[in-house]
């Protein structure tokens, strides 16, 4: 491969650039976004080796592109590629949500692409940015892949070996299953870690609420440090699939109040012991999966 287009290369796009450099890619990356200042500070971290803010000719020779713009726009971007590529040219991207992505390409091309092999990478940071990137971000990571029926094989296998160069775990997902996993796993963690801090920082007491916040807070607060653009546009992109898990959460969370109010202890202690038993297994997984 002689050359990979990254459509704003920040903390994922960076990443996999610095760590398709650090694992002996030896053709051009090219980067492409909206602001030169971004695009320059790629150049002098060695995220990239050229830019253009011109998508045309940032594009120009590229065997895959990788749109790395976050959720709202990389549907926008595929709508600009459309008249651009051809068949033979990969397009691929980071995006958390799939289901609005393939609805534009269905649009945008006429039918669902069969050079468009969409993935996500179950890896970040609540840093963004591409002075954030680092080169092992997707080591032992898994990243998620979204063929169609329409999907080329030799172009479906060149993102997955794209992303197991750089040391990450594939697995195939159909779109509305991805989008409904994540929705459950990492979409409505951060909506509740933004709500909380929110209604906590408008509380009369938050000085003292903050100040004494020990490291069960900090942990389970930390992601509401992410990018907030980033994830609202995420939110609505995913929107059914959201509103169906905070629907559910919101039911469970009711129960839960009304066994406190009503001091069912049995009840309470029943969703505690099967929430610990629960966790303790994912815990074991992971540990597992680490080995």
């Amino acid at each position: 491969m002689n050359q990979i287009t990254i459509l704003a290369p920040g903390l994922i796009g960076g990443s996999l650039a610095k760590a398709l450099k650090a694992n002996g890619f030896t053709g051009e990356i090219v980067g492409w976004g909206r602001r030169e200042s971004s695009l320059n500070k790629a150049l002098e971290l060695g995220v990239i080796d050229r830019y253009s803010l011109d998508l045309s000719q940032a594009i120009s020779g590229a065997e895959v592109i990788v749109i790395a713009t976050p959720t709202l726009i990389a549907a926008e971007m595929l709508k600009q590629l459309a008249p651009l590529v051809n068949e033979e040219v990969i397009i691929t991207d980071v995006a958390s949500v799939k289901g609005n992505l393939l609805s534009v390409a269905k649009q945008a091309f006429g039918t669902v692409p069969a050079n468009l092999v969409l993935a996500h990478p179950i890896a970040g940071s609540e840093k963004s940015g591409v002075a954030a990137a680092k080169a092992d971000l997707f080591v032992n990571h898994r990243v998620i892949v979204t063929p169609t029926e329409q999907t080329n094989p030799q172009a479906l296998q060149t993102v997955k070996s794209l992303w197991q160069s750089v040391g990450a775990e594939l697995v195939d997902m159909p779109v509305d299953e991805h989008d409904k996993v994540l929705a459950a796993t990492s979409h409505l963690p951060h909506v509740l870690a933004y709500t909380l801090v929110d209604a906590l920082a408008g509380n009369p007491e938050q000085q003292n609420i903050f100040r004494f916040a020990a490291g069960g807070f900090r942990d389970f607060t930390r992601i509401a440090s992410s990018d907030p653009t980033m994830w609202h546009e995420i939110s609505l992109a995913n929107r059914d699939a959201l509103l169906t898990i905070i629907d559910e959460f919101s039911a469970q969370l009711a129960n839960v109040r009304e066994a406190i109010a009503t001091g069912d202890s049995e009840n309470i202690l029943g969703c505690f012991n099967r929430a610990k038993t629960a966790r303790d297994k994912f815990a074991q997984m992971l540990e597992q999966q680490q080995r």
